[in-house]
């Protein structure tokens, strides 16, 4: 089992000059969204969807190590993960969690599972966690940065 915390910055643009800490309802419920369009399109192993939200200048760091730099960079690498290390892999959003930082900056922890990975040699892997760190700037639909790291010494739901 593969449990993934995401941890966001989300800047949203026309709302720094405002003296409150906090976002919107409606901010809020875009960076949720955005997750579970992330998350769909990951499941469905869908490149082009799952990169859809990403600042054309992205950069994108797997679990492996594996680096892209810019947005159609990162669709191409993802693609080839979805045609083989993950081309049974499946999410699952266990937890979310939005704190706003600044009235334009927002942290998103997503907690997922990730399960259906395969080694090189074909085996399957068993399900793991990971953390990721996703970082969005200019709007709440613009991923400049995404990074998973292992999780260590997480049990999984399913063991």
């Amino acid at each position: 089992m593969v449990q993934i915390l995401f941890a966001a910055a989300i800047i949203i643009p026309g709302t720094a000059s405002q003296a409150q800490s906090t976002g919107t309802r409606e901010d809020e419920a875009a960076i949720r969204g955005i997750i579970v369009q992330m998350t769909a399109a990951f499941n469905q192993h869908d490149a082009s969807a799952a990169t859809a939200m990403y600042a054309s200048d992205a950069d994108f760091v797997t679990a492996r190590g594996d680096r892209s730099k810019g947005v159609e960079s990162v669709k191409n690498d993802l693609a080839k993960i979805f045609a083989t290390r993950a081309r049974n892999a499946r999410h699952n959003t266990l937890d979310v969690s939005v704190r706003f930082i600044r009235p334009d900056v927002a942290i998103a922890h997503v907690t997922n599972e990730l399960s259906g990975l395969v080694a090189q040699d074909g085996q399957n892997l068993p399900s793991q966690r990971e953390l990721s760190l996703r970082v969005n700037r200019k709007a709440a639909d613009s991923v400049l940065a995404f990074l998973d790291q292992a999780a260590l010494g997480q049990p999984s739901s399913n063991q």
